[in-house]
């Protein structure tokens, strides 16, 4: 039976679990542990890789690899698909275009994103729901000139999220979580009163140190964001 680096990795994260290898301890060397498992050292270096890159072991150069005293642990977050969320829960999904305009970036925007004086931005405003219920309210800015094909997209039908995460790959992204007093609009379009406070997801990507897209995508009241780590 072939040894697969998923195995070392689990055997190893076991050990650890059990306190075999506590920490603080020094990890055996590739080469000792690849003849213990009867593997290729390529597939113990791959087992150490993933183990350090979740923060479980630490490897220095000339210093070896140790169990960290306290592990790292790292919130990751995917760029979902609204539409699979809601249909997730259960849920009829509908979609809604608000307004689609090409203008000159707003000096606010220039700022965020290190665009030119004067140029031009799409901006998308829409409603995703749920049940027929309104459930996020997405404001949308995306570059052109990094996304060229977004001034031929039809958002009639299917919103920008979906398209940008298929059609457009990005290096880097900033995430804010935020609570804001919900104004006369997104009010009427949440379904809530005004003053009203709601969560707030600000999210800016980037490719090769080009901006894409800032979205801001504001939730109906009582929504719940939940991650594992």
């Amino acid at each position: 039976m072939t040894v697969t680096f998923k195995d070392v990795k689990a055997d190893l994260l076991d050990q650890i679990a059990r306190g075999t290898l506590r920490p603080g301890a020094q990890m055996p060397n590739e080469t000792d542990l690849a003849e213990a498992y009867g593997c290729a050292r390529a597939t113990v270096n791959r087992a150490m890789r993933e183990l350090a890159e979740e923060g479980i072991v630490e490897r220095k150069r000339k210093a070896g690899t140790r169990v960290r005293m306290a592990p790292i642990r790292q919130a990751r977050f995917s760029i979902p698909i609204v539409r699979d969320e809601i249909e997730a829960q259960g849920a009829e999904y509908r979609y809604a275009l608000l307004d689609r305009t090409v203008q000159g970036a707003p000096d606010w925007l220039r700022g965020r994103l290190g665009l030119d004086a004067g140029q031009e931005v799409l901006h998308v405003v829409c409603m995703h729901y749920a049940d027929g219920m309104p459930y996020q309210h997405e404001d949308r800015w995306i570059n052109p000139e990094i996304v060229p094909g977004v001034l031929a997209a039809d958002f009639s039908v299917n919103g920008p999220n979906e398209w940008l995460v298929a059609e457009v790959p990005f290096s880097d992204a900033e995430i804010s979580f935020m609570a804001v007093e919900a104004e006369q609009g997104l009010a009427d379009h949440l379904g809530c009163a005004v003053d009203d406070a709601l969560f707030r997801i600000e999210r800016t990507t980037w490719l090769r140190g080009s901006a894409i897209t800032l979205v801001r995508l504001t939730y109906r009241r009582g929504h719940r964001m939940t991650t594992q780590y």
